[in-house]
């Protein structure tokens, strides 16, 4: 049939005749033989998962997929993640009548485990056999063929009949799923799926899930929306609405940006040192000479050099941003590492995490620069070790300022759980550091 979307399993929304023997003949050929499925049988979605499971190791009659996350440590993962404030609009649109329509919903996070399993009681209770349950992790490396694991690797919506499923354990469901992202960043944050009998491969329950990933990417715009507005400051009515404030964004770059009404520049590594040491001193409300912008920016240069820099600096952004005598910020500047300690200072880790895409300006050696970089790093590395969260302290050690550092890595190993396939490398990597290195 032409024109049909090769991500639906059931166009017609029902099995055809004979197609759940095929399937499963063209899977038993497969993984016992390597023979490639034929293709009028099994879909190129199928097909393509079917050999990334394969290549990925996951037996196709082994136990069910790990379960990373138990107890105190899901509940502070699932309070602390992007999707915990849009679950009512999820709840509204697909559980309320998950029990009727018999179907189980699923929330995942990006690396595919489950944070929220609800709907059908008893359904929910057949599919824990097959370790469907939160904190299961079920990316399709780990769990093979299914909606919600190829969804992710996919980053696309798409469903599964029965015995599309690579892991036989999982191929009497049928399962429809979607990746949903953050609308302003794009970052993909997890995967809504519905699980259940034949009638959720249908093509309505896909659009019925595609429908609820919108309203949900509706609703984190909105909540960005009115984060953004709560981070300025309060006007009385009387006061007269200003401007947006120029940004100065120095983290993971380097060179800085500075963005302002009029449009974004990127300046000079030299100005970038200045402004930034600039902005860093407004915090405290004092200025500075150009002799000690000398020995911040040079280690003790000639302070002539400097002035001639800052008076190049004046030029390019106005005198009504930076003054002299002493070299000041006049009006007010916001810098992404300013916003990183704000986040910092009301415990929101994974939100400061999420602004953290490399330290300030990592090409400078300027000394009061490197001040600044460490004072941002140490202060995110306490928060993420202080959380004691599994995932934080991942993305922590996945950066290159973490990698040797041993004890951000012991406080992985003690929190990821014993049955983590994640433990063996986290492991090694650990005891590598601890050996140093070999000569």
């Amino acid at each position: 049939m032409t024109g049909v979307s090769p991500w639906l399993a059931l166009p017609e929304g029902r099995p055809t005749p004979g197609l759940t023997r095929q399937l499963r003949a063209a899977h038993e050929t497969f993984v016992t033989r390597g023979a490639p499925p034929p293709r009028p049988a099994v879909r190129p979605v199928v097909r393509d998962s079917w050999v990334r499971s394969l290549g990925s190791g996951v037996d196709p009659d082994g136990q069910g997929p790990p379960v990373d996350l138990l107890d105190d440590a899901l509940a502070a993962y699932r309070a602390g993640h992007p999707l915990a404030p849009v679950l009512p609009v999820i709840r509204r649109l697909l559980v309320e009548d998950a029990e009727a329509d018999r179907m189980i919903v699923a929330v995942t996070d990006a690396d595919g485990r489950m944070l929220w399993v609800e709907g059908d009681s008893r359904l929910r209770r057949l599919a824990e056999n097959m370790n469907f349950v939160p904190g299961a992790r079920w990316s399709e490396d780990v769990a093979g063929t299914n909606a919600p694991g190829t969804a992710l690797a996919l980053d696309h919506p798409v469903q599964f009949f029965g015995s599309e499923h690579y892991r036989r354990p999982v191929q009497p469901w049928s399962c429809s799923a979607a990746p949903v992202h953050h609308p302003v960043t794009g970052v993909l944050l997890g995967a809504i799926d519905v699980t259940g009998g034949d009638h959720v491969a249908s093509p309505h329950v896909l659009t019925l899930v595609r429908a609820t990933v919108a309203a949900v990417e509706s609703e984190l715009r909105w909540l960005h929306r009115e984060e953004q507005r709560d981070e300025r400051p309060t006007r009385t009515a009387a006061a007269p609405a200003r401007e947006t404030a120029p940004l100065l964004e120095v983290l993971g770059r380097d060179r800085a940006r500075l963005t302002r009404a009029e449009g974004a520049v990127e300046l000079s590594l030299r100005h970038s040192e200045l402004l930034l040491l600039l902005a860093e001193a407004a915090v405290t409300g004092e200025g500075r000479s150009a002799e000690r912008l000398a020995a911040e920016c040079h280690g003790g240069g000639a302070a002539v050099t400097v002035r001639a820099e800052l008076s190049r600096l004046r030029r390019l952004v106005g005198p009504e941003l930076v003054g002299s005598r002493p070299y000041r910020l006049l009006g007010p500047l916001d810098t992404d590492v300013g916003a990183l300690r704000r986040l910092l200072d009301r415990g929101a880790v994974t939100a400061a995490l999420d602004r953290y895409p490399g330290p300030v300006l990592p090409r400078s050696g300027a000394p009061g620069v490197a001040a600044a970089r460490w004072r941002t790093a140490v202060a995110l590395r306490a928060a993420v070790l202080a959380s004691r969260r599994p995932e934080l302290l991942l993305r922590w050690t996945a950066l290159p300022e973490a990698r040797d550092d041993a004890a951000a890595w012991q406080a992985l190993l003690e929190v990821l759980p014993a049955g983590s396939p994640r433990r063996p490398a986290v492991a090694a990597h650990l005891l590598a550091l601890r050996r140093g290195p070999r000569g």
